[in-house]
């Protein structure tokens, strides 16, 4: 995707998109980059240099100028699905803490009869909770008027689901002590993908910016 038309009065018509052959002449995967270390090659993303590459006039997507249009159709119900896949990252996260308060001991008793513990499983449920029935209702949402005027719960939701994915996790990677922060559990590789969340399929502040002015739109 890139800039065709830069003069356009129309901003969401400057940009295009174009099927790139892998092999195509003139393109070099550079490397495969990591996240917080986590490598997720091949399915992951790259390091890309497009060098004079060519490539014929039709491998323009739907045409010149519609590569926004293009994003947009696939961003609002792919910010959706990773809500999904982050809700139940939670969930699972949750299961493997439960399951260590009952099999771990400190000072004589299980961590399951520590209040502080029993405070954090309670707070991580609730949230969990929250963030699932956010999900459920954008993507009805979505089902009854579409991707465009479901706009405002998609990046409620994409704001919200990440951060408390993330704050659930730390607390079972709490938990688990330091076996938590290992590749022992599933912790560690989720919080990595919570956190580049919050910058996939648009930054937790762009979203901000555009719910922030559609509710002050709505209600002033």
């Amino acid at each position: 995707m890139g800039k065709s038309d830069p003069d356009n009065e129309n901003r969401h018509k400057q940009q295009s998109q174009i099927l790139i052959p892998k092999g195509a002449k003139g393109v070099t995967v550079v490397r495969s980059l990591t996240t917080l270390g986590y490598d997720d090659a091949p399915s992951g993303h790259a390091e890309l240099l497009f060098d004079n590459v060519r490539v014929p006039a039709e491998n323009i997507l739907l045409g010149e100028g519609r590569g926004f249009e293009i994003s947009q159709g696939r961003l609002g119900p792919g910010r959706i699905h990773h809500c999904m896949r982050l809700t139940g990252s939670a969930q699972r996260a949750l299961e493997f803490a439960c399951r260590r308060s009952q099999s771990r001991e400190t000072f004589g008793k299980k961590l399951s009869e520590h209040q502080s513990v029993l405070e954090d499983i309670a707070k991580s449920f609730a949230e969990i909770e929250q963030a699932r029935l956010l999900t459920l209702k954008t993507a009805r949402k979505i089902d009854e008027v579409g991707a465009k005027d479901a706009r405002d719960m998609i990046a409620a939701a994409k704001i919200t689901v990440p951060l408390m994915v993330q704050t659930v996790i730390d607390r079972c990677m709490q938990i688990h002590g330091a076996g938590g922060l290992t590749a022992d559990y599933p912790m560690a590789e989720a919080f990595n993908y919570a956190r580049w969340c919050r910058q996939a399929e648009g930054p937790d502040e762009v979203h901000m910016m555009a719910l922030g002015r559609q509710v002050v739109k709505r209600y002033a």
